[in-house]
């Protein structure tokens, strides 16, 4: 990874209200300001703030002939014992100093840092300062990086080579490709010394829990080789998961999105090798295929569960994983931080996401008449309609007439209709049709009933199908004066050379969305076509044609 020179302001500075990234929390810090006052002291004696009270060791070479110095402008003027071997450069020692607290915003005059003014050759590679304990980071599987204010001086010769490592136990993970070179990328000059803020551009994901610093100087040279270091910050850059579903609200039998967001924290650094999985809710599942915007994704669904991985590239604000679901039944399902599992790189969702499959806005379609005869030279309309008619919007129909006569056919008693649409309070629909006659006598006392009814039913079920229903009531029932009690579904008697008559006859329509239910309906042989109390009923999708 290339070390970038950036303002401290925008790795910690706060972030708009509106920007969804967080910004990156400090795990470690250190100012080598503790217990400081205007003596020099050796980096070895330091020992920084709580709660880490963290003390440092370097190579032997790194603590003589001016180096590991923690040097101010409020040192002495004239080059204390402790910094005799600065001779005449101890002037700019102090000035390094300054110009770093200049640089960071604080006061020039009393800020602290750690120094090296090479007067012998130290060598190349060698640890010019080290965290003697490690710094506790939580939990493991984290992005992290690390933030370091340097200054260097004497830029016509050889420079200083600043390389950082993180330490997971005796591994060294190395935090950039190219060394931090002050006097080649410089944030700004200050009386002549190259200052600037550093951070590594792709945060290491780190598997341990504790964490440690090494700071190597790559550079062996003496004729140069001066500079300072101040202000090192190891940096939680862990992006975090986000959970929502769209649409809020969709009907049973469409699909809803599980958006798994995946947001970078405000420095928008790289971070690659994330991974983690989501266990969906019970009842709801995969749609189609998962797909997603992050970079190198992975992702599959499998017994319920969403796996994914990937990464998200430098100055990408978010990523997103994208899962189709489907609801077998209407109700709600919610995806909680406790639902996410197996984090790696990831902080977890905070809130919990929820979508509510809904019962679909089916179109009623009722209708119900007591009466209707069809036949080539006599007939009209049916008898006392109800009619509910292929809409979304809940209603009834009622009739009723006190007695009704159609010449040649039949004499009627009491009629009464009726047709409804309705929502029950868990949004499922129902349609509905119901037609009585009282008093029949059909084709001259051919059949003769006190009241007959049907009625027809269609019901929206939880699982966005629709289930029909029929029923018949027959008091006092006679065909040719025989009495029939609770006649099945469809029961037909034929009278020869007279007629055909079907009792409680059912047929369903609409691909079975729909049932016509009819009490008696009798075909005579002289092709008249009578229809005794009639209901049907039945439920359509937004969208769709309601069946005749």
């Amino acid at each position: 990874m290339v070390l970038t020179l950036i303002p401290l302001t925008a790795v910690l500075s706060p972030r708009a209200a509106t920007a969804a990234p967080a910004d990156p929390q400090v795990v470690f810090s250190e100012e080598f300001e503790n217990g400081m006052g205007t003596a020099p002291l050796m980096v070895t004696d330091y020992t920084g703030p709580a709660p880490h009270a963290m003390t440092y060791t370097a190579d032997p070479a790194w603590l003589t002939s001016c180096n590991g110095l923690i040097a101010s402008r409020l040192n002495p003027a004239v080059a204390p014992p402790l910094a005799q071997q600065c001779g005449g450069w101890w002037p700019v020692v102090r000035d390094l100093a300054g110009a770093l607290g200049q640089w960071a915003g604080g006061d020039p005059a009393t800020n602290h840092a750690v120094t090296a003014f090479t007067h012998t050759p130290p060598g190349a590679g060698k640890v010019q300062l080290e965290t003697e304990h490690p710094v506790s980071i939580g939990s493991g599987n984290r992005f992290v990086t690390f933030s370091v204010d340097a200054a260097a001086v004497n830029c016509n010769v050889v420079h200083p080579l600043i390389a950082f490592y993180l330490l997971d136990g005796n591994t060294a993970i190395p935090t950039f490709s190219q060394p931090i070179d002050t006097c080649a990328d410089p944030g700004a000059v200050i009386g002549g010394i190259s200052v600037g803020t550093y951070t590594s551009d792709a945060p290491v994901l780190f598997s341990g829990s504790q964490l440690g610093i090494r700071l190597v100087n790559t550079q062996g040279g003496t004729n140069g080789n001066d500079g300072a270091i101040d202000n090192v910050r190891v940096l939680d850059v862990t992006p975090t998961l986000g959970v929502s579903y769209s649409p809020g609200s969709p009907a049973i039998g469409q699909t809803a999105t599980l958006k798994l967001t995946v947001t970078n924290t405000s420095e928008l650094r790289e971070k690659n090798g994330w991974s983690f999985k989501v266990t969906l809710p019970d009842g709801l599942s995969p749609a189609g295929a998962a797909t997603s915007d992050c970079a190198q994704p992975a992702v599959s669904v499998a017994n319920g569960v969403v796996s994914a991985g990937g990464g998200i590239g430098d100055g990408v604000t978010s990523c997103t994983i994208n899962v189709p679901v489907k609801a077998g039944v209407i109700g709600e399902y919610s995806t909680c931080p406790a639902d996410v599992s197996g984090r790696v790189g990831m902080n977890n969702a905070t809130t919990c996401a929820s979508v509510r499959f809904v019962a679909p806005e089916h179109k009623f379609d009722a209708h119900a008449h007591a009466a209707k005869v069809t036949a080539p030279l006599i007939g009209g309309p049916a008898l006392v309609p109800s009619d509910v008619t292929c809409t979304a919007t809940p209603g009834s129909d009622q009739d009723s007439l006190l007695t009704a006569v159609i010449p040649a056919v039949a004499s009627l008693g009491v009629l009464t209709t009726e047709a409804a649409g309705t929502v029950g309070p868990d949004g499922l629909r129902t349609a509905r049709a119901k037609a009585t006659t009282a008093k029949l006598n059909l084709l001259n006392g051919l059949i003769t009933a006190e009241e007959i009814t049907a009625q027809a039913t269609a019901t929206a079920t939880e699982t966005g199908t629709v289930t029909t229903s029929g029923t018949t009531t027959f008091t006092s029932l006679k065909v040719n004066g025989s009495t029939i009690t609770n006649p099945p579904v469809n029961h037909t008697i034929t009278i020869p050379l007279v007629a055909k008559i079907v009792l409680n006859e059912r047929v369903p329509y609409g691909n079975g969305t729909g049932i016509k239910v009819n009490a008696v309906h009798v075909t005579t042989i002289a092709g008249v076509d009578v229809v005794i109390s009639h209901a049907r009923a039945s439920l359509t999708l937004p969208g769709q044609s309601c069946p005749a």
